[in-house]
């Protein structure tokens, strides 16, 4: 079981479909070295590890896909060497594995278009890609794949080959795309590919993409996977943040252990390599660490989108910060408070308790102007007394103003800008 939401590394953000093994070899090695002692462990190859030619941030449309007689699709030996001789991931898997950290891809709802194209056989059965494909399933912004038809013969024995093909690799996490928002119409194909991924003989974390998830599906969410997006993919660009309030307002209460709707990546640092190296996050340094703030108080998965090896102590210092890493750990039923506008700006107010005692608070200045915001601590509704506060990010101690039910937190926020504390209470 999960108890806590994933942390690791996604290769999307800095480098699209053309990421390559020295790439995420050399991300592994700074994220053992500097990041995993703080809980980071999951290394992830994102979308056309299969495709040959895949050299930017745009898909290669109707691609030749490396894929095995099988229909089943294999590394791009030219991007990923040690996959030669039909070895597949695994042997980067075990690179990774070496360094104590866990290794992931990403995947594509269905089969190939490739094996449907070409009747490949279903591995150990009598059944070809044509007998199960859905052709009229097709994915909006991708071609490589036809969905599946679940209610065909077959089907179930091909979500089964692929996913005993993964676990012989070695893969801990497996990134599913076209799949979380395409409910209900590919509902089946979801529980049948869960069902696959659960009984395949080795335990693999699910995450379902791309958002925004339907939150009258969460219930199937949960029985099917581990993570799942409640955002369609999320850049370095505030309107997208300020959006996200909202999201996790309404998907706070669905999550827990083995329950982690996702926010997505963090586009901090290095991202979008493949299109410029000096390129960097848009994000101001305030907007970063309210990012930050709100995914860890909510306990999204924290999936860093820039190359870690370009990292910047500014990042790092986000990256490893103790307080925020303890608050996406120990924080417990997260919900916003409030969202009103003080002196006509609006703020947002974010509570929960602390595993072990105590209880967080996180405000955020959602507006375009400084803004000074008190915070009665009656509005937190706290079990016991205040003893102590201290700022999250700093560990200093943070006054309180005023006694009894005036007492009140009093933070100046910058435009975009955020504080959180830690309350202890007895």
């Amino acid at each position: 079981m999960l108890t806590r939401a994933p942390m690791g590394w996604n290769s999307w953000d800095c480098y699209g479909p053309s990421v390559t093994e020295e790439t995420v070899r050399a991300n592994a090695r700074v994220m053992a070295e500097e990041l995993k002692k703080y809980g980071w462990e999951y290394v992830v190859v994102d979308i056309q590890w299969y495709a040959p030619r895949a050299s930017s941030h745009n898909y290669d449309p109707f691609a030749d896909l490396s894929m095995d007689e099988y229909g089943r699709l294999l590394p791009a030996e030219n991007r990923f060497p040690s996959a030669a001789g039909g070895q597949g991931f695994r042997p980067l898997a075990d690179y990774v594995h070496s360094l104590g950290l866990k290794f992931g891809i990403h995947i594509m709802r269905g089969i190939p278009r490739q094996a449907v194209h070409r009747n490949t056989p279903v591995y150990g059965t009598k059944v070809h890609a044509r007998d199960i494909a859905k052709t009229a399933s097709i994915c909006a912004w991708n071609t490589d794949m036809y969905g599946v038809d679940p209610a065909r013969p077959g089907a179930r024995e091909y979500y089964e080959s692929i996913f005993s093909l993964y676990a012989s690799w070695g893969v801990d996490f497996i990134k599913c795309d076209d799949i979380c928002r395409e409910l209900p119409h590919e509902e089946a194909e979801l529980v049948l590919l869960s069902d696959c991924l659960k009984n395949c003989g080795r335990e693999m974390v699910l995450s379902l993409s791309p958002g925004p998830a339907l939150l009258e599906k969460a219930q199937l969410y949960k029985d099917c996977a581990q993570m799942w997006r409640i955002t369609d993919d999320f850049w370095d660009k505030w309107e997208l943040l300020y959006a996200m309030f909202e999201r996790c307002e309404k998907w706070s209460i669905h999550t827990g252990p083995d329950s982690w709707p996702d926010a997505d990546m963090l586009p901090l640092g290095a991202i979008l390599q493949n299109q410029s190296p000096d390129h960097r996050s848009k994000f101001t340094p305030d907007e970063q660490q309210t990012m930050m703030i709100l995914w860890c108080i909510f306990r999204s998965p924290l999936m860093m989108g820039g190359d870690l090896t370009k990292l910047d102590d500014a990042t790092r210092a986000l990256l490893t910060n103790e307080g925020l890493l303890s608050m996406h750990r120990d924080a417990r039923h997260a919900h916003q408070v409030w969202r009103r506008e003080v002196n006509g700006v609006e703020t947002i107010l974010w509570t929960a308790p602390r595993a072990g005692g105590g209880q967080y608070a996180a405000v955020f200045n959602a507006g375009e102007a400084p803004v000074t915001v008190s915070v009665p601590l009656t509005d937190l509704e706290l079990l016991a007394p205040c003893t102590e506060v201290r700022d999250i990010l700093t560990g200093a101690p943070v006054p309180v103003t005023g006694t009894d039910d005036a007492a009140a937190l009093t933070a100046a926020l910058p435009a975009h800008g955020s504080r959180a504390y830690l309350i202890s209470a007895t």
